[in-house]
């Protein structure tokens, strides 16, 4: 890693998204957590940092879809999940090219329910209008047969 990153903003990181320009946003801890009294101060030291994976590309297991799929975002948790090896963190201190600035970086967003329509213990209503709606028309259709066929005995 190198000893003095370069710090980028959000939104330049994010337009490099394609197979032949690719960078991916990790957060990583400057320090290590040795009692609770730091974790503030570790809380504090994370980085968002950047790594140019473009020449790892092709190569990578996964293909280069998974990494053109974490661009343009916070990939730590698409990293996490997968679960690397120590080889594979390893690797990563090649192709680190800085780190992002926390003031650019976008707020996760979290999930908000979409509001449930009113809820009707009583379908009742319900059911007797869709039953209306389908025998309404046939009984207007019964009619119109036998109004038809009594017709046809008096013309006959």
């Amino acid at each position: 890693m190198a000893t003095d990153p370069k710090t980028f903003v959000f939104s330049d990181v994010s337009i490099h998204n394609k197979t032949k320009d690719c960078w991916l946003i990790i957060d990583g801890k400057r320090c290590s957590v040795n009692n609770l009294s730091e974790i503030s101060v570790v809380l504090n030291s994370i980085v968002h940092q950047v790594y140019d994976v473009t020449p790892f590309m092709e190569d990578h297991p996964g293909g280069d879809e998974v990494l053109l799929a974490a661009t343009g975002k916070d990939a730590t948790d698409d990293f996490e999940d997968v679960g690397h090896s120590d080889e594979a963190r390893e690797m990563m201190h090649k192709y680190y090219i800085g780190e992002v600035d926390k003031s650019t970086v976008p707020k996760k967003r979290t999930y908000v329910a979409p509001a449930d329509r009113t809820y009707n213990p009583d379908k009742t209503q319900d059911f007797v209008v869709k039953i209306l709606q389908f025998l309404v028309p046939l009984v207007i259709l019964g009619l119109a047969f036998v109004v038809r066929s009594y017709t046809k005995e008096k013309s006959a």
